[in-house]
């Protein structure tokens, strides 16, 4: 009876999403798009308390006072919020609308992050969806063409990456990268290893993926304070990020070539961050190099801690703690990035490509 009500309701929901050319959206990657998973593993990343989610009604695990970029894209594509992989059980409906399986201080290498104790490495994100794609979803679509279809015609969302630069490369008593590659010798090493887990998401059936480049790191608080900044960027650190990011096109136009009926997008965040940092009033801000919550130099020494009261004008300030957006940066972003005129994102939109 259990199982039956479960089929019935799997059935509606997804006769409901037919309406729309992506039925689900499937999210990778780290802080910025985490709404919760690290809440359920031994970690020092995590954001599960106050004042995180002041402005959401409550602390999710979201590392913002409000809704991230994947929130907003979900609302810009009409689809619900896809709920954080380790807060279900291993049978509901509820991952017909999709799953994020982002983990706060993932990165493409698996060894990144690992100062922060546990957290799912983009691998090991790609085999959690492996297990929903063997073990949860034929339960609920238990027709294997209909399946095929379902995540064929779905969006996968992957950011990922900072990680690899905040948390390893720029970490040289921690981690050995840096002493061992070049900025353009790890920066190649990334996107190679990138396109290889890009493939594996393909031949588990995914299609239409959109690729998040990699902010301006060199203006988040926690490097203008261990850079001693006078208060602009920290160019060295975004040059890093741009060998990275200018690699991302020739992969994302290989792939297309050599992947049979896939489509890629990269999503350019980096130029629109780096404006909004330069020219704060233009996008209605009025604090661009200090977090809103945080300690020390520009609220970067150390980040957003228990109870800590933050700024009180929370939409004028770039950045809520040491590392991540405030949720008006947020709006910005996915409205150029998943909104009906977004400008962004090459070769078409990304709600372009949701209905394709």
């Amino acid at each position: 009876m259990e199982y039956l009500l479960l089929v019935l309701t799997a059935s509606v929901l997804f006769c409901v999403s037919e309406g729309a050319r992506s039925p689900a959206m499937f999210i990778f990657g780290d802080s910025l798009s985490d709404n919760g998973n690290n809440n359920y593993i031994p970690s020092i990343a995590r954001a599960n308390y106050l004042p995180y989610g002041i402005d959401f009604g409550m602390p999710t695990g979201r590392f913002c006072n409000g809704m991230t970029v994947m929130d907003y894209a979900a609302k810009y594509l009409g689809l619900q919020y896809p709920p954080p992989y380790l807060s279900l059980s291993s049978k509901t409906a509820e991952i017909l609308r999709g799953v994020n399986y982002a983990s706060a201080a993932a990165g493409i290498l698996d060894e990144t992050g690992q100062n922060y104790g546990i957290r799912i490495a983009f691998s090991g994100q790609i085999a959690l969806f492996a297990k929903t794609l063997r073990l949860q979803l034929p339960e609920l679509i238990p027709n294997s063409d209909q399946l095929y279809q379902y995540i064929a015609n779905s969006l996968f969302v992957i950011n990922i990456g900072s990680n690899d630069y905040i948390n390893n490369y720029l970490l040289p008593k921690l981690y050995t990268s840096s002493l061992t590659y070049s900025g353009d010798e790890f920066a190649e090493l990334l996107v190679h290893k990138f396109g290889e887990q890009i493939e594996s998401l393909y031949r588990l059936g995914a299609r239409k993926m959109i690729l998040i480049g990699i902010g301006p790191l060199g203006c988040i608080p926690s490097q203008l304070s261990m850079n001693n900044s006078t208060g602009g960027c920290i160019d060295h650190i975004n040059e890093l990020v741009v060998a990275f990011n200018r690699r991302l096109v020739p992969l994302m136009t290989r792939l297309n070539s050599s992947l049979p009926g896939s489509f890629f997008v990269y999503d350019n965040i980096y130029d629109t961050f780096l404006d909004i940092f330069y020219n704060p009033s233009k996008y209605g801000f009025k604090v661009s190099n200090q977090a809103c919550c945080g300690s020390g130099n520009y609220g970067g020494t150390l980040t957003c801690l228990p109870l800590q009261t933050p700024c009180a004008t929370r939409d004028q300030y770039v950045f809520w703690d040491s590392f991540h957006p405030t949720q008006a940066s947020n709006a910005i972003i996915a409205e150029r990035s998943f909104g009906a005129a977004a400008t962004d994102c090459y070769p078409i939109s990304a709600a372009q490509l949701a209905e394709l």
